[in-house]
């Protein structure tokens, strides 16, 4: 089973980010956290890296719905999507399928929360 959706877009990596950022907010999804992933290796580990970063979107209504089928699921929330530059003038968008991640939990409205998740987030990742 894939456990992401992507497109590949070809923009400049900020712009990519901003139009990534701005279709997500057009579906309902904020972005919680940003995690610049070419600063933290060069920070933490002296390391070059090319530009990666994963943003945390959450769509409020599906994560209090399964905060409320599932206390313990914001271990595996926000729903990450990684934003990476492939250096040859494209950028490539990858969202975590839902569905895929939440497969090991054996509750049935968690299952049904995701799939609707899951529908808004690869349309979103189609569409840029």
């Amino acid at each position: 089973m894939a456990y992401t959706f992507s497109n590949t877009l070809r923009r400049d990596f900020d712009d990519a980010i901003e139009h990534v950022t701005a279709r997500l907010a057009e579906t309902g999804f904020g972005i919680l956290t940003e995690i610049d992933v070419q600063e933290a290796m060069k920070k933490k580990l002296g390391k070059e890296f090319r530009r990666y970063r994963i943003l945390g979107a959450c769509n409020p209504p599906f994560a209090y719905q399964a905060l409320l089928a599932e206390p313990k699921i914001g271990a595996m929330l926000p729903c990450n999507v990684i934003v990476q530059d492939n250096e040859d003038g494209t950028v490539e968008v990858s969202a975590v399928d839902p569905v895929a991640s939440m497969a090991a939990i054996e509750n049935p409205a968690l299952t049904d929360i995701a799939g609707e998740v899951r529908e808004m987030l690869k349309k979103t990742i189609e569409t840029l």
